[in-house]
């Protein structure tokens, strides 16, 4: 985040404020718990059934051959209603691979997919498509123990959870999908977030209790977006860069997009209009600060002028009057609001319209957290802001509904910096990502904001409804 000269806000803005929408998509439902009614798998798909060239009995082999069990009855029955043609079945197979244990022999003329040698997979998974020059096009391969390692972890650390091998099925089954069907458009970033786009409306399906072997619990959501940030690209790469893949934001956002709206939101919203947070660093300075300002211009000017800025223009729009709240930082313990005890992180008293944040326990952590920053703490920070707004505006600001509101106006701020000339602040490489790193590994900690029972990926799922649709899918009457 980087601050830009003082300079008239430009026309622009208004209209990614209400809804003129800076990335494709549209307002988003709120997902109440959403899960297959069992709480793991419902059985497994025998090996002889779908025969996975090279596999084992590990649990990782056990997971994708489920997976693409499921991902072949999913597509076959979409591939009609979706893009008007039958679905046909990979016809190159699927090889799984330990280069820990390899064993050529195992595989026909020591060959994977395409005619690639076992050892091309290593810590990777891909689909190829069919040609002429080999006969095994058409197939999707994986590492086994890399997958192993991301789903369960390795020396004593956290994995990302049972879901995370048959999430990397899901999205190399959507290279497939492209495979029959044709690209969006000659461009990485676009092929790779559709395929992103392609799991999350799979996984959807799963979610509902449709699939015969995969399920999901509410909670593996979480893990899922999580395990996203291993799968973003470097923070700087170029949006346009030869083999980029996408931010953690937009991997995370096309997924919910999938999930939210299913395969013909992903089939037509990833041509070469849509827009991508990803971007490369533009100067010498920000590469060498990682896109974050010092922590006091953070809290002191970004905070109160770049968020006074934004909703001065929004209340504009609105026909309303605005006066910025005051925003003050607390140390630990916080100061009490009308006589009531409110022992957050993040509030906002409507007593004395005063935002709070505390610097102890939150903001200077979190700005110094390994996928924190400026923007992690300018989002947080936003949120009790954005309840502020909706009390001017004589709105609830307690309960699930006011927080939902509020996460969604923090990313429709996010939209107005994005989409727009600020005369306060800028998006950095890697803003839109602190973000979401926040609302999944904090938000969700009834110290920060108040327990109203909302998933990370339910609050990560509103805050991109506001980057993509602005204040007019936030709940404040725009």
């Amino acid at each position: 985040m980087t601050s830009t000269p003082r300079r008239r806000l430009a026309v622009a803005v208004a209209g990614a404020l209400l809804g003129s929408a800076v990335l494709s998509g549209c307002a988003v439902t709120l997902i109440e718990g959403r899960a297959s009614p069992v709480a793991g798998p419902q059985g497994d798909v025998p090996a002889a059934e779908f025969p996975i060239i090279g596999a084992t009995d590990d649990e990782v082999d056990r997971i994708a051959r489920n997976a693409l069990a499921d991902l072949n009855s999913y597509w076959t029955g979409q591939f009609v209603p979706t893009f008007g043609q039958d679905f046909t079945t990979l016809t190159g197979g699927y090889y799984s691979v330990d280069p820990g244990a390899l064993d050529p022999a195992q595989y026909p003329n020591g060959q994977i997919g395409c005619g690639e040698t076992p050892d091309a997979v290593v810590d990777n998974a891909f689909y190829c498509g069919p040609g002429a020059e080999y006969p095994n096009g058409d197939a999707i391969q994986y590492d086994r123990a890399f997958l192993g390692a991301l789903a369960f972890g390795t020396g004593g650390g956290e994995g990302y959870g049972r879901f995370i091998p048959a999430l990397v099925m899901a999205h190399e089954f959507g290279h497939a999908v492209q495979g029959r069907v044709g690209y969006p458009v000659e461009r990485s970033i676009n092929i790779e977030t559709q395929a992103d786009c392609f799991a999350g409306a799979w996984t959807a399906w799963v979610a509902e209790g449709n699939a015969a072997y995969d399920s999901i619990r509410p909670g593996e959501l979480d893990d899922v977006l999580r395990g996203y940030l291993l799968l973003r690209d470097p923070v700087g790469t170029g949006a346009y860069e030869g083999q980029a893949h996408g931010s953690y934001f937009d991997r995370v956002s096309a997924f919910q997009q999938g999930f939210d709206d299913g395969p013909a939101a992903c089939r037509d919203d990833f041509d070469a209009t849509r827009a991508f947070t990803q971007s490369a660093f533009q100067s010498d300075l920000d590469f060498a600060t990682g896109g974050d300002a010092p922590y006091e211009q953070t809290v002191e000017e970004f905070v109160p002028d770049g968020l006074g800025e934004f909703w001065q223009l929004a209340f504009d729009q609105l026909g309303e009057e605005f006066t910025p709240p005051d925003v003050e930082p607390f140390s630990g313990e916080a100061p009490d609001c009308a006589g009531e005890d409110t022992d957050l992180d993040l509030l906002y008293c409507p007593a004395d319209a005063t935002v709070r944040y505390d610097e102890v326990d939150l903001t200077l952590p979190l700005y110094a957290a390994e996928q924190g920053g400026d923007y992690a703490v300018l989002t947080a920070v936003a949120i009790p802001y954005a309840l502020a707004a909706r009390d001017q505006l004589g709105l609830p600001v307690d309960g699930q509904a006011a927080v939902r509101s509020a996460v969604c106006l923090s990313g429709a701020f996010t939209s107005a910096v994005l989409g727009a000339e600020t005369t306060v602040l800028s998006i950095s490489p890697g803003d839109a990502d602190e973000s979401v790193s926040f609302l999944l590994e904090h938000a969700t900690d009834p110290a920060v904001l108040p327990d109203v029972q909302l998933t990370g990926f339910q609050l990560v799922d509103v805050f991109r409804s506001g980057v993509v649709d602005g204040l007019a899918a936030c709940d404040i009457g725009a």
